[in-house]
C-alpha cells in the first residue's frame, strides 16, 4: 500500500515538473523561435525604424540611369518575345478614362501603405500568436528586394525613351508617385524591379484570405493584389515581370519564416499562452500548491468501499504537518 502511494505521488510530480524544465531550460535560440505576444511600443518602433531604413537604403542605391534604361529596353523586348507586352495598350486605354486613371494614381501612391499597416494592426489585435511570423515574412520580403534594387537597376516604362508610354501622374497633374513631379528627387526612380507594390499586396491578400472568417472579406483579400497588378501596369510604373520579381521575393520571405518557426505563419496558434509567468512561479518565489508546500496531501490509502456498502465513501485526507 505504501509503494502504491509513493508511485502515485511521484507520478503526479512527474506530470508537473517536465513543463517547468521545458520553460526554464530552453536555450536562447529556442525562446526566440517561440511565438510570444507582441508589445505595442516595440512594434511601432520596429516598423518605423525598418521603413525608414528601407527608404534610406533604397534611395541610396546609385540610380545608374544608363544601365537602368538599357535593362528596361531588354526587358521590354523579352516581353514582346514572350507575347505578354501589353502594358502600353493598357496604359493608353485606362488613361483615356480620366476619373479612372486619376483614382489609380492615388491608389498607387497610398494603398500599399494603408492596407499593409492595416493588416499588421489586425494581426496584432486578433492573431497575436501569428503576428511575429507573418511580420517576418514581410520584413524578409522587403529586405531581399533591396538586393534586387542594387543588383538590377530598372527604369519604369513611363521613363523609357522612344516608346509611347504615358506618365499618368504628369499628364493629369495628380500626386500619384514618389518618382514623378517634384517628388522625384526624394526617391530612386530606377528601382522598379522587384515591385514591392505586388510583394506587399499579395502578402496582405494571402493573410486576409487565410485568416479572415467572413467570406466576402476573404474574396476582397484576393481581389486586392489583382487590382494592384492592374494599377501598376496602367500607370506605367512597372512591367509584368516586375510583379514576378515581387512574387519571388515574397516566396523567399515565406521560406525564411517557415524555416525559423517550423511551420507557415497561418498554421501557428492564434493566441499565445502566458507560460513564462507560470514558469517563473514554479521555478522560484512562492511555488503553487501542487508542489506540496502548505497544501493538503491526499491520504496514502487508496479509496475503498465503506463498510455500509457506499462505494463513493473515501477516507478524510489528513492535513500535512
Amino acid at each position: 500500500m505504501g509503494d502504491t502511494s509513493v508511485t502515485t505521488l511521484e507520478g503526479r510530480e512527474a506530470a508537473v515538473l517536465p513543463p517547468v524544465a521545458d520553460e526554464t531550460g530552453r536555450g536562447p535560440l529556442r525562446r526566440l523561435r517561440t511565438p510570444r505576444r507582441p508589445r505595442l511600443w516595440f512594434e511601432v518602433l520596429l516598423i518605423a525604424v525598418s521603413y525608414w531604413t528601407y527608404s534610406l537604403i533604397r534611395n541610396a542605391v546609385p540610380e545608374q540611369r544608363t544601365e537602368a534604361l538599357h535593362n528596361a529596353d531588354w526587358l521590354w523586348k523579352l516581353e514582346h518575345q514572350l507575347g505578354i507586352a501589353v502594358e502600353e495598350s493598357i496604359n493608353h486605354a485606362v488613361n483615356s478614362v480620366t476619373w479612372l486613371i486619376v483614382g489609380m494614381n492615388y491608389y498607387y501612391a497610398t494603398l500599399h501603405f494603408i492596407i499593409t499597416l492595416g493588416v499588421l494592426v489586425w494581426l496584432y489585435r486578433s492573431h497575436p500568436g501569428r503576428y511575429a511570423a507573418t511580420r517576418l515574412v514581410l520584413f524578409a520580403t522587403t529586405g531581399v528586394a533591396l538586393v534586387g534594387y542594387y543588383l538590377y537597376p530598372l527604369a519604369p516604362p513611363r521613363l523609357m525613351t522612344n516608346t509611347g508610354f504615358i506618365d499618368t501622374v504628369l499628364v493629369h497633374d495628380t500626386w500619384g508617385s514618389m518618382a514623378s513631379g517634384d517628388l522625384k528627387n526624394m526617391s530612386n526612380q530606377y528601382a522598379a524591379m522587384p515591385s514591392m507594390h505586388i510583394g506587399w499586396s499579395v502578402w496582405s491578400g494571402l493573410t486576409i484570405f487565410a485568416l479572415a472568417r467572413i467570406p466576402w472579406v476573404r474574396v476582397l483579400g484576393l481581389l486586392y493584389p489583382t487590382a494592384t497588378l492592374l494599377v501598376i501596369v496602367a500607370t506605367a510604373n512597372h512591367f509584368w515581370l516586375d510583379a514576378v520579381g515581387g512574387l519571388i521575393c515574397l516566396a523567399f520571405g515565406y521560406t525564411v519564416a517557415r524555416l525559423w518557426y517550423g511551420k507557415l505563419p497561418y498554421a501557428l496558434p492564434r493566441r499565445v499562452a502566458h507560460a513564462p509567468r507560470t514558469a517563473r512561479g514554479r521555478a522560484g518565489g512562492s511555488p503553487p500548491a501542487a508542489a506540496g508546500v502548505n497544501a493538503e496531501q491526499p491520504s496514502e490509502e487508496p479509496s475503498r468501499p465503506a463498510e455500509d456498502g457506499d462505494p463513493t465513501a473515501r477516507p478524510r485526507p489528513q492535513p500535512h504537518r
